[in-house]
């Protein structure tokens, strides 16, 4: 059974880091970061392979760095420099699909965990 299991969410000042972290019981192929912010659409952040290729945002690139600690079963999210547009709840998601055509497709993603809060205030 594959469970996903993100934290690190919290409240933080405009400009300032904040890691995420999604304790998974299954490296799969893709792995990924959604948010999901108040009356919007959910949308992917960060997408990481099992060759190591990420994938981002345009809204995130050069902020955020999407990354897996092996040692820990730990897909991980570094956000630097945060906005309050960034104030979202935090998906982490994967597939074990051969190819995604879609990275960035909600539904190209199997397992989800239940997600962290992030708010970011100005």
């Amino acid at each position: 059974q594959v469970h996903l299991t993100e934290s690190g969410g919290g409240s933080v000042q405009a400009g300032s880091s904040l890691g995420l972290y999604c304790k998974y019981t299954n490296s799969h192929r893709y792995m990924a970061w959604f948010r999901q912010g108040p009356g919007t659409e959910r949308e992917a952040v960060a997408v990481l392979d099992s060759l190591g290729t990420t994938t981002y945002a345009e809204s995130v690139k050069g902020r955020f760095t999407i990354s897996k600690d092996l040692a820990k079963n730990s897909l991980d999210l570094q956000m630097d420099s945060l906005k309050p547009e960034d104030t979202a709840m935090y998906y982490c998601a994967s597939s074990n699909a051969w190819v995604l055509a879609d990275l960035f497709r909600r539904e190209s993603y199997k397992y989800w965990g239940q997600g962290t809060q992030v708010t970011v205030s100005s």
